[in-house]
Order: C-alpha cells, then sequence, then structure tokens
C-alpha cells in the first residue's frame, strides 16, 4: 500500500557473489532477523528506497485526513462526531511518527514536506477518492484501514528499526479504526432501507479502490524484489490482495451487503476467493495526478502548509530567544 511505485533505484536483485563485503555482511544481517539501526551501515539504494516508502506512508497518512476532515461538521450524532475527530487526530500522528522515522535517514522534514507539495512524492491512491455520504466514513474505516493492516503488520517485521518499531503503535490505532468503520455500517445496515442503500452504495465504489491499494501484481512491479531481499517490504502485493479479500467478504456477507463483483466466488481448490480483474488503467491514472480529487488534496495540504507558517516561524523565534537566553544566564 505505501510502497505503490516506489523505486528502488536498483535495475535487479544483486546476488551474494556481487555485492561488497560491506553489502554481504548487511546482507546477512538482514538474513538473519537482526535489524539496521540509523547508525549502521546500509546501502544508498537501502537508505533512498526507506526514505521513499516512510515519507510516502506519512504522507498517505496527513493526506488521508483530509477526506474524513471533510465530515466532521457533518457527523449525524455528537458521539460520532467525537469518534471521527479522534480518528483523524490519530492519522495526523501516525504521519508525526512516520515523518520522525524517515529524519533518521538523514534527510529533513522541509525537505519530505517539498517534494509532496511540489508533486515528486506519491501519496496512497485511495486518498484521491471523494467522501459523498456518511456511510463513505464507515467504508474508509472497515475497507481502507483494513487494507492498512494488511499492509501494516508485517511492516512491524521492517529490518529497519525505527520504522518497524512505529509501526506497532500504528497498528494498533488502525485496527481499532477498522472496527469503528464496521460499527458504523452495522448500525446503518441495521437501520432504514435508505441507509442501507448508502453503505451499499458506499461499498460499490470503495471496493476496488480498496483492492488497488496494495499496487500492482507482483509480475508488474519492478521494485517488489529487491525490497523484499532488504526486507523493508514483507510480502508480496498480490499475497496481501488475496488475504484482504479472503476477510472482508465474509464481513460484507454479515452486513447483508454485496460486493460489487460478478466475478466473485469461492474456489474449494485454492481454499480462496476468486475475483475479478482490478482496472489498472484507472489505477495508473490515479497514481500520476488524474484521479477525481488529485488535485484538490494537493491544494489542500499546501494551502494549509502555507497557513501555518506563522506559528513555524513564532515557535522557532521563541526557541531560539528561550536559548539565547539560556546561553547568556550561563555565562552570567
Amino acid at each position: 500500500m505505501y510502497a505503490q511505485m516506489v523505486d528502488t533505484g536498483v535495475d535487479r536483485v544483486k546476488s551474494m557473489e556481487e555485492m561488497s563485503p560491506e553489502e554481504q555482511a548487511f546482507q546477512k544481517r538482514i538474513d538473519e532477523g537482526i535489524r539496521i539501526e540509523p547508525k549502521d551501515f546500509m546501502p544508498e539504494g537501502y537508505r533512498k528506497t526507506l526514505i521513499r516508502q516512510i515519507s510516502q506512508h506519512a504522507h498517505s497518512e496527513i493526506v488521508g485526513m483530509l477526506p474524513e476532515g471533510n465530515w466532521v461538521t457533518r457527523a449525524p450524532s455528537l458521539k460520532r462526531k467525537a469518534i471521527l475527530l479522534a480518528k483523524v487526530q490519530d492519522e495526523g500522528g501516525h504521519g508525526l511518527y512516520l515523518y520522525c522515522a524517515a529524519e533518521t535517514l538523514g534527510v529533513s522534514r522541509d525537505e519530505l514536506l517539498d517534494a509532496l507539495h511540489t508533486g515528486k512524492a506519491k501519496y496512497s491512491s485511495i486518498f484521491n477518492y471523494p467522501t459523498l455520504n456518511w456511510a463513505d466514513i464507515g467504508a474508509i474505516g472497515w475497507l481502507v484501514d483494513g487494507a492498512a493492516i494488511m499492509n501494516q503488520v508485517p511492516l512491524q517485521r521492517c529490518s529497519y528499526g525505527p520504522y518497524g518499531r512505529a509501526m506497532v503503535r500504528i497498528c494498533k490505532e488502525e485496527s481499532f479504526h477498522q472496527r469503528q468503520g464496521y460499527d458504523l455500517l452495522l448500525a446503518m445496515c441495521r437501520g432504514t432501507e435508505e441507509q442501507k442503500k448508502m453503505a451499499q452504495d458506499a461499498l460499490n465504489r470503495w471496493w476496488w479502490p480498496s483492492l488497488m491499494m496494495f499496487g500492482p501484481h507482483d509480475d508488474q512491479s519492478a521494485h517488489s524484489a529487491q525490497s523484499m531481499q532488504w526486507k523493508i517490504k514483507i510480502e508480496s502485493n498480490d499475497s496481501l490482495r488475496q488475504r484482504f479479500v479472503d476477510q472482508t467478504v465474509p464481513q460484507a456477507e454479515f452486513l447483508g451487503l454485496t460486493v460489487p463483483d460478478p466475478a466473485l466466488r469461492w474456489n474449494e481448490e485454492r481454499g480462496h476467493y476468486d475475483f475479478g480483474e482490478i482496472n489498472w488503467k484507472e489505477f495508473f491514472a490515479v497514481v500520476k495526478g488524474n484521479g477525481p480529487c488529485n488535485k484538490e488534496r494537493l491544494q489542500a495540504r499546501v494551502e494549509a502548509y502555507e497557513a501555518g507558517r506563522w506559528v513555524r516561524d513564532a515557535a522557532l523565534a521563541y526557541a531560539q530567544k528561550h536559548e539565547s537566553d539560556s546561553d547568556r544566564r550561563l555565562v552570567a
């Protein structure tokens, strides 16, 4: 999910014989399950891939606040408003954890945000779809956060220590978000006929973008093999997507909703659900900036950053003044 189209900068995976002695020792540590820490040796390709993936993950958390924040003032009850506010706050916190993890690789927060605001850096394609009705908030929690958890739980075993440790708390909170979303849809499906129709409409619109979150098929993902050798990426796109479908379809049936895929059926021989082909043309269009809300999302982030500039400047000036006062007291 957070490695969609991440370029490792490596054309092919090296064999141990092709590696330098330092690279061999590095790969041996990873193969033995020993985590890499910020001051340890790491190949430049490993460092750059981590920066791209962690920053893309952080950007996704921050941009992901926007489609949900759109409904804070329109939540149907005070309880639902409080739940949504708490969730949006959690997502902001996740972004901060991840920006901090990326900074341990020698990149500044300003550089990361500049890459986002100029369109150089990407974020998960799912957040470029609009939230059209209240049931969309439940669908995001159930499907989007459900897909995120599927991707994030393995990342707790990522070879880079700061990233793996950040994922522990994030996974706990995302799991709660998924249950909140499902609870919202359960309430709607047990409500009026109109509410159930809203829930079905949300599922119809969010199902396929949720499957796209896992990225292209493994044989079309040029850099997956290297990321998996480095254990930056733990499981393949297709295996994660299949697990998501197997877990989610029974949940939809319990809600009384119909998954919008005529090809969906249980395969007794495989022990998994078979499902239809994803519209990859749509996926690549969204990733390249041509989705329903790409321009709107990026504009909102840039405007928020610029509007908050005075706060950052004031905080920096206060910190510098406080440091100067402390220095003077030490001299005195």
